[in-house]
């Protein structure tokens, strides 16, 4: 007997993990994505279980998988949660605290979700996976795969920022490079996939990613030694990512480890603005897709595929959507690399964008935000902030040079 089911997010039918492999049949694949329940009272867990920095596997009791099941050789998850006091002073709030998921093997938040697709396609005797990418997911398949026996297809738009199109070929995944919008690459992947018969590694398509994902809530849990933010800010783009971190206070919720959930806040690019745009319009829920045009290539979504759910989530945790600019993201990358360190790529950065942007009415209550991704992934985006100045190779000259900068 399964520890876990699956539940259609729209019908709520309710289905054994072998019923069914990715969504409702009755609902479909947008209106039909599924969630991954459990019989919380058949759980034993406690806090001491957990520690700060280990791998997401320290969960398992809590991730749809098999007791003895592959699990990657390299480490994901267990990835810094930063408590960062002056600059929370500074926007007014009690708290403020970064989890920095840059540092995951492959550099972003997908290695989580990516980690947990692989042991399943191992479980149901796979031998390709498959997935559709703007670039991190894809660079997060290719890395985890890379030392197992499983044949590896990548499917993305050509537009993709060349740092993470490189680590699909340095990894030796099969690329097929779209001369498209992700959202051309994903349906055409859904379809080569199927005739395949390939394992989907797709967001929201794949109840499971949403499962891996949930890890950087309970971790911002754990880390934080169970003091839970009022607020947690994360960037959106299909929507599974802000859907996990509601997900994962759930759970920690449901099983007595926590006493509240946070208020979740999502944070998307105005050019690629469509789940804000369904939240806004008010229930019942439903697609409506756009053209995106945004700096941000990791949340460039006109059509998220994890959308009600995305929706669904928020509002229950009493959270809401904003959008910021593309000027207001480049800022962000730049004053967050000043002020903490922590260099994010566009996407990631967003987060901050988005703090900064509503950091007034957050006065006093302790926040969270998420960096999703390494800076190094997309660094033509921040080009401009660049002022190379050749130095002619003679000591007065470098002497005027600090001078400049002393001044």
């Amino acid at each position: 007997m399964s520890k876990y089911k699956l539940k259609c997010i729209t019908c709520e039918k309710i289905y054994e993990p072998d019923e069914v492999e990715y969504t409702c049949p009755a609902c479909g694949n947008r209106m039909g994505t599924l969630e991954v329940i459990y019989d919380y009272e058949d759980i034993k867990i406690n806090r001491e279980e957990f520690s700060k920095y280990e791998s997401i596997w320290q969960f398992e009791k809590i991730l749809p998988i098999e007791k003895d099941s592959y699990r990657t050789l390299l480490h994901v998850g267990g990835t810094p949660l930063y408590d960062v006091p002056k600059l929370s002073e500074e926007l007014g709030l009690k708290q403020l605290i970064i989890k920095y998921d840059g540092t995951n093997p492959t550099a972003s938040y997908k290695d989580r979700a990516s980690a947990i697709a692989i042991t399943k396609a191992y479980e149901k005797g796979y031998d390709t996976i498959y997935c559709a990418s703007t670039g991190n997911a894809a660079s997060s398949l290719a890395g985890l795969t890379a030392p197992t026996k499983l044949k590896t297809f990548i499917f993305l738009p050509a537009s993709a920022p060349i740092a993470k199109i490189s680590q699909l070929f340095i990894y030796g995944a099969n690329v097929i490079p779209i001369d498209g919008s992700y959202d051309e690459a994903f349906d055409i992947s859904m379809q080569i996939g199927e005739e395949k018969g390939w394992y989907c590694r797709n967001s929201a398509i794949n109840p499971y990613l949403l499962e891996g994902k949930k890890t950087g809530a309970l971790e911002i849990a754990v880390q934080n030694s169970w003091n839970i933010p009022d607020y947690v800010l994360v960037s959106v783009g299909d929507g599974t990512v802000i859907s996990s971190f509601y997900k994962g206070f759930y759970d920690f919720y449901k099983l007595g480890l926590i006493d509240k959930i946070p208020k979740i806040i999502g944070v998307q690019a105005e050019g690629a603005a469509a789940i804000k745009r369904v939240y806004d319009k008010g229930e019942p829920f439903l697609p409506d897709d756009i053209e995106t045009h945004t700096i941000a290539d990791s949340i460039s979504v006109g059509k998220p595929r994890d959308i009600i759910k995305a929706c669904k989530y928020v509002k229950a945790s009493g959270g809401y959507f904003i959008s910021v600019s593309d000027k207001e993201i480049l800022n962000a990358i730049y004053e967050l690399s000043l002020k903490t360190g922590i260099f994010g790529e566009p996407a990631g950065a967003a987060a901050y964008a988005g703090l900064k942007k509503i950091s007034g009415k957050l006065k006093g209550y302790k926040v969270a935000i998420v960096i999703t991704g390494n800076g190094l992934k997309d660094v033509k985006a921040i080009e401009n902030f660049v002022k190379l100045k050749k130095v002619k190779p003679e000591i007065n000259a470098v002497r005027e040079v600090i001078e400049e900068y002393e001044n």
